[in-house]
């Protein structure tokens, strides 16, 4: 937790507002009010609402500028969670403010507000993938799981009611499994559940960003799922306390501003936010590069797009299955207007959809390169001292490190799988074109 006070330019000698957001402090005379933050640092395509932000301060220049013109010392208590679920707990408890969370998270946010009258807005987003690869089931690396269908039966740990949880309960169903009884489900905090896999007490661990990444980076862990085979868009948001934005709609849209600046400082420079979000998360940047970088799996852009809100509506049955929300009036839930009148938004000028290229960061370089095909990223792999290389997955686009994917040559070209499952389709519908699945050492030697 980190409070960031700002000194206004003139203190005013009134009593602190009746009902404000935050707390007084100090002498009677000073008017202060503390912005609770809740975010998620570890859950890195937040980080335009959360660890970003935070560390670029653009939320406090926003303040700053607003306590000058009002006299009025604001400060910002952020708080740090694993998940979403204490976010919400804490915001129905008139706790926290502005919150980040998935969107499983932000549903069942909305249906506890209510529940609690404490209703909640979403207000923008953050991070999203519009076919859904931010969530990745993952297993041992020696383990002899192949896909899926080979989860039956199996102890999977998951965070219950989260993003992951979401895409678990997809491509179970897809699968032919029944998500309640087919496999027995482990509730587990994300790092609970990576320590399980690497002990043995779980078969399987489907969790969000940046777990699956991290431990597929550290060695720990191999994908078995990529979320994006779902092609069902996923994303994280930003929630407000209904009483908190009706009573400070200005600091709400400095906080908005503040959000859309930091989006576009990622943007401008990728490499230096991964490097930043790696210092204060303790991540490494090669990981936190894989979904936020200039090719990663992330997208971000703070508007609330109507592919993401469809989804998000698509969402409600499968908690409603899992009892764990009633119903949701999700177009009730999402409030645009303070996003519009923070920037001043028009149309749907939405970023393009751009494939993913293959890209290289080599140790010593402050930038990245990217390449045209796996194969050129191969050759200018070979003997060079890389930090991370980077490939799309051939079927879905998904980011994944070079190094842990599963290669396949067809002819003399290389294509690069996130799962071995993905891998073996591949091969047996182009078996009459020669194409095998090899290693990554003969596919960069392979690749001329």
């Amino acid at each position: 937790m980190r409070t960031r006070t700002l000194a206004p330019a003139l203190v005013l000698l009134l009593a602190p507002l009746a009902g404000a957001c935050g707390q007084a402090s100090g002498a009677a005379a000073d008017k202060t009010v503390t912005v609770t933050v809740g975010y998620q640092s570890k859950t890195i395509n937040t980080v335009t609402a959360g660890t970003l932000l935070r560390s670029l301060g653009y939320f406090e220049q926003e303040l700053a500028a607003r306590g000058e013109r009002e006299g009025v010392t604001y400060r910002v208590d952020w708080q740090d969670y694993a998940t979403g679920a204490p976010i919400t707990a804490q915001m129905t408890a008139g706790k926290v403010d502005i919150g980040s969370m998935g969107d499983f998270p932000l549903l069942i946010n909305a249906a506890r507000g209510k529940e609690l009258k404490q209703p909640t807005r979403l207000v923008s987003v953050t991070g999203y993938n519009l076919r859904g690869g931010l969530n990745t089931i993952v297993t041992a690396p020696d383990s002899k799981l192949e896909s899926v269908a080979d989860l039956r039966g199996k102890k999977v740990s998951t965070s219950v009611g989260s993003a992951a949880d979401g895409t678990l309960v997809r491509a179970l169903q897809q699968a032919g499994i029944d998500p309640s009884k087919g496999v027995q489900k482990l509730n587990q905090q994300p790092s609970v559940g990576a320590s399980a896999l690497q002990a043995g007490s779980a078969d399987a661990l489907s969790q969000f960003v940046a777990w699956p990444g991290q431990l597929a980076f550290e060695g720990r862990a191999k994908a078995l799922y990529d979320g994006a085979e779902l092609n069902v868009p996923t994303f994280h948001g930003v929630t407000v306390r209904q009483r908190f934005a009706d009573r400070r709609p200005g600091v709400l849209e400095d906080f908005l501003r503040a959000q859309g600046r930091a989006t576009a400082y990622l943007r401008a420079e990728p490499v230096a936010a991964a490097e930043s979000v790696a210092k204060e998360t303790g991540l490494p940047a090669e990981v936190v590069y894989l979904y936020n970088g200039a090719n990663g799996i992330a997208a971000f852009d703070p508007a609330l797009r109507p592919e993401l809100i469809a989804a998000l509506k698509a969402d409600v049955p499968v908690l409603k299955e899992a009892a764990l929300v009633g119903d949701v009036d999700v177009d009730a839930f999402v409030d645009p207007e303070p996003l519009r009148r923070a920037t001043a938004r028009g149309g749907a000028a939405y970023p393009p959809a751009v494939p993913a290229r293959p890209e290289l960061w080599l140790r010593g370089q402050a930038g990245t390169r990217t390449y045209d095909s796996p194969r050129e990223l191969l050759r200018a792999a070979r003997g060079a001292d890389v930090r991370a290389a980077y490939v799309p997955d051939a079927r879905t686009g998904t980011l994944w490190f070079a190094d842990r994917a599963v290669w396949v040559v067809e002819g003399s070209e290389p294509r690069a799988f996130m799962t071995a499952a993905g891998a073996r389709a591949y091969v047996e519908a182009h078996r009459a074109s020669g194409a095998r699945i090899v290693s990554f050492a003969e596919a960069t030697g392979l690749a001329g």
